[in-house]
C-alpha cells in the first residue's frame, strides 16, 4: 500500500464512522500530502548533505594531500636554500681572496714596471757615461761600476792626490775638470763624493786621522766640481777612512785599490723602492 492510498484509506474509515465531515476529510488529505511533501524534501536535502559532505571529506583529503606535498616542497627548498647560501658565502669569500689577489698583482706589476724603466734608465746612464769617459777609462785615470745598486766613477788617489795630502795635483784637477764636463750634463740627479784610505796610520800629517784626511779630500773635490760649474746643490761630500774598503789591505795593490776617491750617482727614491720584496 502506497502513502496516498494509505491516506484515503484512513479518512475513509474516519468519513464512515462519522467522526468527520467531508471538508474536515479534505483538509486532513492536504495536510497530509503537504507532510509528505516536506520529508520527501528533508529527504532530498538529507541525501544532498551526505553526497556534499562525501565530497567535502574527498576535497579536505586532496587538500591535506596537497597541503603535505606543499610542506615536503617548503622544507626542500629550505634546505637548498641554506646550502645555497652557504655556497654564496663561499663563493664571496673566494672572489674576495681573488680579487685581493688581483690587486696585489696589479700593484706588483706596477712596482715591476717602474723598477724596469728605472733599471733601463740607469742603464742608458751608465752606457752614456762610460762612452763620454771612454779615454779616462781607457788610460786607467777612471773606473766606473755598479755597486750595492749605485753607480760608482771611482778615481785613484795617486792620481788627485799626494800621500797624505788633500790638495789636488794638476793631474788630479785635470782629470776632474774632464768629469765635470761630463757630469753637468746629466739631469735629475744627485752626486756624492767619498775620500777613501787604506789602513795605514796618519804620520807626519796635518790630518788626525785617515777618517780627517778621506772627508777633507772629499770637500776638495766637491769644490773643485762647482768650480768647473757643478750646480752645489747636487752635490754632498762624505768621509769613510779605511772603514769601506774594496779590497784587502794586505797587499800593496790592495792598498792602492783602496785610495781613492769615489762620486757615486745617488739613486732616486723611486729607484730605491721600485722592486718589491727587493734587499
Amino acid at each position: 500500500m502506497n502513502r496516498t492510498t494509505g491516506i484515503a484509506v484512513l479518512c475513509a474509515s474516519l468519513a464512515s464512522a462519522g467522526c468527520v465531515s467531508k471538508a474536515t476529510y479534505e483538509e486532513e488529505v492536504q495536510a497530509a500530502n503537504k507532510a509528505h511533501a516536506q520529508v520527501d524534501a528533508c529527504a532530498r536535502d538529507a541525501a544532498n548533505l551526505r553526497a556534499k559532505l562525501s565530497e567535502s571529506e574527498v576535497g579536505v583529503s586532496s587538500l591535506q594531500k596537497q597541503l603535505d606535498e606543499a610542506t615536503a616542497v617548503d622544507e626542500q627548498l629550505s634546505r637548498e636554500l641554506a646550502r645555497l647560501g652557504e655556497d654564496s658565502k663561499s663563493l664571496l669569500a673566494v672572489n674576495g681572496s681573488l680579487k685581493d689577489a688581483l690587486e696585489g698583482s696589479r700593484r706588483r706589476l706596477d712596482e715591476l714596471r717602474r723598477a724596469q724603466a728605472a733599471a733601463e734608465s740607469r742603464a742608458a746612464l751608465f752606457r752614456d757615461l762610460a762612452m763620454k769617459l771612454k779615454g779616462m777609462i781607457d788610460a786607467g785615470d777612471l773606473a766606473i761600476s755598479l755597486r750595492d745598486g749605485r753607480m760608482v766613477l771611482r778615481l785613484p788617489n795617486d792620481v788627485l792626490f799626494d800621500s797624505g795630502r788633500a790638495d789636488l795635483k794638476p793631474a788630479g784637477r785635470h782629470a776632474l775638470g774632464e768629469v765635470a764636463g761630463v757630469l753637468r750634463s746629466v739631469t735629475g740627479r744627485r752626486f756624492q763624493v767619498a775620500g777613501h784610505t787604506d789602513n795605514e796610520p796618519i804620520r807626519l800629517s796635518a790630518f788626525h786621522s785617515n777618517w780627517d784626511l778621506s772627508t777633507t779630500r772629499a770637500l776638495e773635490v766637491v769644490s773643485f766640481l762647482t768650480s768647473q760649474g757643478m750646480d752645489p746643490r747636487v752635490l754632498s761630500a762624505a768621509g769613510y777612512g779605511e772603514f769601506d774598503p774594496v779590497d784587502a789591505n794586505d797587499t800593496p795593490p790592495g792598498k792602492s785599490h783602496n785610495r781613492r776617491t769615489e762620486i757615486t750617482v745617488v739613486p732616486n727614491i723611486d729607484e730605491i723602492v721600485a722592486v718589491p720584496g727587493g734587499k
